[in-house]
């Protein structure tokens, strides 16, 4: 393509400059021979205003004035204007911001010599073959850096795009490890402490020993269905939202597994959202699995408040005067917690109690 633009550019110079001199009369005297041929130039150093912009303005519009100083006696056709109206415009392509500015008051001071030493010419004739000229290729520079400013920011919205899935799609994992961790830690937590008491049970107190098989049967059970819920979640299967009746059932099923918890609701416990009845949940049942292995036999205390402010979840164990056994957790549980809680713009408090307990609270929005 442009090949023949190039080959179009240098037939239009010979039409619109040889052509109309040639059927005048070719110029006889050396100055006339000069002005053809610096006017030529001028016209043909066109050919490279897609690559060489700058430098076709600044070139073609020095032959140009050079033409005009041999040409003073020598007849200029005005259809050679027509190579200043094409200088113009790619000046005007040339220079962007600041430097197209320049570009143009000097294009004004270059029009104001030009037609001082051109031959006589009318001044308006200058300026039509070069101001429209000017204008155009102005026009079609702002419209190719506005359409490479879109498409640089259409590259940026999609680099935006792809670390925004990035970012979700590590949210999403994390989330999902968040709700593998609570699941399985706390059966499994469970499953151990009451396998190590049903083996020391086993033959002292049967009865004993079959109520601990039984918790462990139960917490498999009841890991297998979250972990079902978990999956139909995942799966896009719609669940009913949790509630928190969750926690007097996690509260519950710690009791029947041997430990000593108690639980208290005060205020109002509808209207909570499901966002945060799921979380609080998720904390009660953190607090018992951390109770049950760094705390066993201690004393756990449950308190959940609603009001219309919020709601607030405290857990409470005291001081453990049983041998701790020896179950360490995965140090992201309450990392965990802490973050998701932060997620809905709550706050959760983790530390040692005066009295050498442990106490947890997580302040949700209602």
């Amino acid at each position: 393509m442009q090949r023949w633009e190039k080959a179009g550019i240098v037939v239009l110079v010979f039409l619109f400059v040889a052509l109309p001199v040639t059927l005048h009369g070719w110029p006889a005297s050396l100055a006339g021979h000069v002005f053809m041929a610096l006017l030529l130039a001028s016209g043909l150093s066109l050919v490279w205003w897609r690559t060489h912009p700058r430098l076709v303005a600044v070139l073609g519009g020095s032959l140009w004035f050079a033409a005009a100083l041999f040409g003073q006696d020598t007849w200029l056709p005005e259809t050679a204007l027509a190579i200043m109206a094409g200088l113009a415009a790619v000046a005007a392509l040339a220079w962007t911001g600041r430097a197209a500015w320049l570009a143009a008051l000097c294009l004004g001071v270059y029009l104001y010599l030009f037609w001082l030493v051109l031959p006589p010419t009318s001044p308006v004739a200058v300026v039509m073959f070069s101001v429209p000229g000017f204008a155009a290729g102005t026009v079609l520079r702002l419209r190719d850096e506005a359409g490479d400013q879109l498409a640089r920011r259409g590259r940026e919205l999609e680099e935006e795009r792809e670390l925004f899935a990035q970012i979700a799609l590590r949210h999403e994992r994390a989330r999902i490890a968040s709700e593998l961790h609570d699941i399985i830690g706390h059966a499994i937590s469970v499953m151990v402490i009451q396998a190590a008491a049903g083996q020391r049970l086993v033959g002292q107190d049967p009865a004993r020993a079959q109520q601990a098989f039984t918790a462990i049967a139960e917490s498999a059970r009841q890991g297998r269905k979250d972990l079902h819920r978990l999956v139909e979640l995942l799966g896009g299967t719609a669940v009913g939202g949790p509630d928190l009746t969750l926690i007097e059932e996690v509260v519950t099923r710690a009791a029947r597994s041997g430990l000593d918890v108690s639980c208290r609701f005060e205020g109002d416990r509808d209207g909570v959202a499901v966002a945060a009845a799921h979380i609080a949940f998720r904390v009660v049942q953190e607090s018992l699995t951390n109770a049950l292995r760094h705390a066993p036999g201690a004393a756990v205390r449950v308190l959940v408040n609603g009001s219309g402010r919020g709601l607030t979840v405290r857990v409470e164990n005291d001081r453990s005067e049983q041998e701790r056994l020896n179950l360490s957790g995965t140090g992201r549980g309450l990392i965990g917690l802490r973050e998701r809680v932060q997620e809905l713009d709550g706050q959760l408090l983790a530390g040692p109690t005066p009295h050498g307990g442990w106490l947890v609270e997580a302040t949700l929005p209602s």
